[in-house]
């Protein structure tokens, strides 16, 4: 049977806590999360996988995982997890498996090929892909030559032009492009950790960040700087023949309540 289109939903920096009502800027990110788990609950067509893209935890808890396997269980879409930098990854891998969660590396599904990399370093806010990393994308873009392939990490490979972010992103950019530029069938690149949406092709690869499900950060800003834009989630539709659609779905503010009005006044 020929591959029909799939529909990819990516939820990032969730920033949880052990305790639901704790904030983060202004943001009780227990709460924000449940408002665009409202929102992807009614996506059409219902998503065929989840992504998520990183920095799960704010509070590095073993409770803070649980609280997003109780968010995300009961939507039963297969889900894919990688880490961010404020994730302990051991926690993570304990907490949030078995059903819906998949722990594998890659999936094939629609015709396409999908590989999620750990782009973590220790002690680190920007990250890396490890030599080994880098080796294992190169022989899998290798062995699938003609297959539509989206790449998905936590850290952004390529700048986003917020100077203070820029410093903070894959220290090792131009190595992981190098890879990707001797294979013209990847197409996509999803990352999180920018708490912003972001759209940008480059060498024929699309590069694509999202907002975050909590707190968000403004734009070609020098410095840290909050936008008072409401969270969401990007949503893709993947053809088999390589081609894809993408959108933006955002929360609408009346809510979000009081975060609403605390980010508004900003």
């Amino acid at each position: 049977m020929a591959p029909t289109s799939i529909t990819v939903a990516q939820l990032t920096d969730t920033h949880l806590f052990a305790d639901a009502a704790e904030q983060m800027r202004g943001c009780v990110t227990w709460e924000s999360l449940q408002s665009v788990l409202a929102l992807l609950k009614n996506l059409t067509p219902r998503p065929d996988l989840l992504v998520l893209t990183g920095d799960l935890s704010q509070d590095e808890t073993v409770a803070s995982y649980q609280r997003l396997r109780e968010a995300i269980a009961p939507l039963a879409i297969p889900t894919y997890r990688i880490p961010g930098n404020h994730d302990i990854v051991p926690r993570l891998q304990e907490v949030l498996r078995g059903e819906p969660f998949i722990p594998a590396a890659q999936f094939n599904q629609g015709g396409w090929l999908g590989l999620l990399l750990d782009s973590t370093v220790p002690g680190s806010t920007a990250g890396a892909v490890s030599p080994e990393t880098l080796a294992w994308v190169e022989a899998q873009l290798t062995q699938h030559p003609q297959q539509p392939t989206l790449i998905a990490l936590h850290h952004p490979p390529v700048a986003i032009g917020s100077d203070w972010m820029d410093g903070l992103g894959l220290e090792n950019g131009d190595a992981f492009s190098q890879v990707l530029d001797r294979h013209s069938q990847v197409k996509l690149v999803i990352f999180g950790h920018i708490h912003q949406a972001f759209d940008e092709t480059r060498n024929g690869v699309r590069y694509l960040g999202c907002p975050s499900t909590c707190v968000q950060f403004t734009p070609q800003s020098t410095t840290f700087a909050i936008d008072p834009v409401t969270p969401g989630l990007r949503v893709l539709t993947l053809h088999p023949d390589g081609q894809f659609t993408t959108a933006i779905q955002r929360v609408r503010a009346e809510s979000l309540g009081s975060f609403a009005a605390t980010a508004s006044q900003r």
